[in-house]
């Protein structure tokens, strides 16, 4: 199961496409949360399996996968505010981390419940149960240790979430898309990768090419790629409007600006010009695109937050990334893995708050890597080399032995 974000889901949809190709007659249920039960019914349907979900009643279909909602809580909290923060910002502690964290609490009892009785019959308990991180997990695990029912956990980031983290301490097996605390690793810790759609493969210079042309771009002309996720981030948008104006002078650019924040960078469509459907300028604004591997494919440069599985797409694609971590997340996960790759030579990291107070700083570092295609090389290759191609598959075969 996952939810919570799209970077939950997507891996955990790889890891149902590997199961069915090993066990092709498994039956899968795919708990996720309300507010994306309708992409993971799209994603699982096009996995070419017949599947259901809730609204089915039929009982003649036997669905191999069945997609259901469950109730879950977040809990709130932001990273590196200090005492004084929370009356600086005090409607977002108001609303965010009061009222939404209560609605939380009551939401991760409900879950709880709904976990219980959808668990209590042995009949339709699982062999084994998959949980992909996040707060949506959280109910179903514990409901899973009441009733000792076997479960593997995926944490993506370099330090886990605080949900993975009360989860760890009962799971089979924990696997981890990026090595943490190895030294305190216990015998069922596996470094297994992070699952990522077979769309996304390593992209040569020919296939860059042919990417850059479809998408309406001049193919000889270095192109830079800018990514805040399927929603979009503000500080990222902000930043690259100010931007945008010298960064054309050296390089095509796309920007993704997210659905949370498409309709406020409008006023960049003016850089954007047609001409009898051919693009004629060097810059394409998106809301967002479903053929992001196509999009990150094109790119010479990616400009991107540092959430795992999209670290992880782009180290299958081979590609020289300045990532931008989302400071303000519980933990710092971010920002901690894009020092942990920064640290080896995979990545470049550019602080949110320092590119915010002054955008040059992310400019300067794009020109930089524009100009020097070795130092893209090399960033490429050394991020390319913590990708697992294998990770889906190998988290399938894990379900299957505990399962067992």
């Amino acid at each position: 199961m996952g939810g919570g974000s799209g970077g939950h889901i997507t891996p955990a949809v790889a890891v149902v496409r590997e199961l069915l190709k090993l066990k092709p007659r498994t039956k899968v249920e795919f708990w996720t949360d309300r507010k994306y039960y309708k992409n993971v019914v799209k994603i699982t349907t096009e996995i070419g399996v017949r599947w259901g979900n809730e609204e089915d009643k039929s009982k003649k279909k036997n669905p191999y996968i069945r997609v259901r909602r469950v109730a879950s809580g977040k809990f709130r909290r932001y990273a590196g505010w200090k005492f004084k923060d929370y009356f600086v910002h005090f409607r977002l502690t108001l609303v965010d981390l009061i009222f939404k964290n209560i609605l939380g609490f009551f939401g991760f009892l409900f879950g709880i419940i709904q976990s219980f009785f959808r668990l209590l019959s042995r009949d339709s308990r699982p062999d084994v149960i998959f949980l992909k991180g996040g707060f949506v997990g959280l109910p179903v695990g514990i409901v899973a240790k009441i009733f000792r029912i076997p479960y593997v956990v995926h944490e993506s980031d370099v330090v886990p979430g605080l949900a993975n983290r009360l989860l760890m301490r009962k799971a089979k097996v924990v696997a981890m898309g990026m090595p943490f605390d190895k030294e305190k690793g216990k015998s069922n810790w596996e470094w297994v990768g992070i699952p990522v759609s077979s769309d996304f493969r390593m992209v040569n210079e020919k296939r860059e090419k042919s990417l850059k042309k479809t998408l309406g771009f001049d193919e000889s002309r270095p192109l830079v790629m800018v990514t805040g996720g399927s929603q979009g981030s503000e500080n990222i948008n902000n930043a690259m409007r100010e931007i945008l104006p010298d960064l054309l002078k050296v390089a095509s650019v796309g920007l993704v600006a997210g659905r949370k924040h498409y309709e406020d960078m409008m006023d960049l469509k003016k850089y954007e010009i047609w001409d009898k459907a051919k693009l004629t300028s060097n810059f394409r604004l998106w809301e967002f695109s479903s053929a992001m591997n196509e999009l990150l494919g094109a790119a010479d440069v990616i400009v991107s937050r540092a959430g795992a599985t999209t670290i992880s797409e782009m180290a299958v694609l081979k590609k020289a990334v300045i990532l931008v971590p989302f400071e303000r997340l519980p933990g710092g996960h971010q920002t901690k893995n894009a020092e942990h790759l920064a640290e080896k030579g995979a990545v470049v990291s550019v602080s949110d708050a320092k590119m915010n107070e002054k955008p040059s700083i992310l400019l300067g570092e794009i020109k930089r890597l524009v100009r020097s295609p070795k130092v893209r090389e090399k960033l490429a290759k050394n991020l390319h080399k913590e990708a697992k191609s294998d990770a889906a598959r190998r988290l399938a075969e894990i379900l299957i032995e505990v399962g067992a």
